[in-house]
């Protein structure tokens, strides 16, 4: 329904006289003096929402520039002056002698100021250098009250990008992260032939984990040795993974693996036996809180190979409830019937 007119009638004596009740007769004389000055035509067509193809789509009273969303005011095309020149040092001396035989005696350097301020560098129409036509944006608005974001800190101590980064990646608070075991377990120094020349680089493999089931693998390329670094560790803590253990200490039962030409097996081993197999696996049982366990690498033995079948081996387990419940059958833990519980 179409605001008219006619919604807007005087006051009648009953509201009248609930007004009497919270302000004075002078209060009510200067209350009905105003809306005596305001144009009921004015209010219903002012006051409401426009509803027509041309309506704004957010609501704004329209009495303020906003920079962002409203054209800029440009200066006008008028101001365009095609005879402009700048002017020559001849002029600019002439400027300055002027400014200064009409100088002052008690000159200070508010005079100064003001004479550098207003002077004119162009010969010419003095709008076309005042308040020229451009294509530029006007400057974003400042707003009082709003301080810059803080940077995030550890214990007093900026934290970099990249780390950063990682938190939001992850979810993990530098805490956390600093507990991670992480373990560079192959460095290659490489180079790339391109029409430039050689460009050498640097490539980083790394593991990390959290001790208690959680592995992850990471790599990195990078001309500077730290950067490198820091893409691996944090490729591999991005990558973290649980990893199925039994009885928190060795795996489900031997798992195959092979990446390129590597091929090897991971062998559940009884407590004690402890982790006998070479060295990159034995980092990586370390990282994963695997403390007995058994391998055997055949055919290539590529380092970078060798870590990435290690993983897929120790992903690849399958649960002995997943295996009988896909044959069928039923699982039941022979030591707690023979052995009641004791083992």
């Amino acid at each position: 329904m179409k605001t008219t007119a006619d919604d807007f009638p005087p006051y009648s004596a009953a509201e009248k006289a609930a007004l009497s009740k919270q302000y004075s007769p002078a209060q009510i004389a200067a209350i009905e003096a105003g809306e005596a000055a305001v144009d009921p035509n004015d209010l219903a067509s002012q006051a409401t929402l426009r509803e027509d193809p041309m309506a704004l789509e957010y609501l704004d009273d329209l009495s303020e520039i906003h920079p962002v969303v409203d054209k800029p005011v440009r200066a006008s095309e008028s101001n365009i002056d095609p005879n402009l020149r700048l002017k020559d040092q001849d002029e600019l001396a002439s400027d300055l002698a002027n400014w200064a035989m009409n100088l002052p005696q008690d000159a200070d350097r508010l005079d100064w100021m003001k004479f550098s301020d207003n002077l004119r560098l162009t010969v010419g129409k003095e709008e076309a250098e005042r308040n020229p036509p451009s294509s530029l944006a006007p400057e974003l608005p400042k707003i009082d009250g709003l301080k810059p974001r803080s940077a995030v800190t550890d214990g007093g101590v900026e934290i970099d990008a990249a780390t950063r980064r990682l938190m939001l990646q992850t979810g993990y608070s530098p805490q956390q992260i600093r507990r991670f075991r992480l373990k560079i377990l192959v460095m290659r120094r490489v180079t790339n032939q391109t029409k430039m020349g050689k460009v050498a680089s640097i490539y980083y493999l790394t593991v990390a984990g959290n001790e208690r089931g959680l592995l992850g693998i990471g790599e990195g390329k990078s001309t500077e040795q730290e950067e490198a670094k820091q893409q691996a560790k944090n490729a591999a803590i991005r990558n973290l993974q649980p990893i199925p253990r039994y009885e928190e200490r060795t795996i489900f039962g031997d798992v195959k693996a092979k990446v390129g030409g590597t091929e090897l097996v991971l062998m559940t081993r009884p407590p004690g036996f402890g982790i006998r197999c070479q060295s990159l696996i034995h980092e990586i049982c370390k990282c994963a809180g695997i403390s007995d366990l058994a391998a055997r690498v055949g055919r290539s033995r590529n380092p970078m190979n060798t870590v990435k079948a290690t993983v897929k081996a120790l992903l690849s387990q399958q649960f002995p409830e997943d295996i009988a419940r896909a044959r069928g059958k039923k699982l039941v833990d022979v030591r707690k019937v023979y052995y009641n519980g004791n083992v």
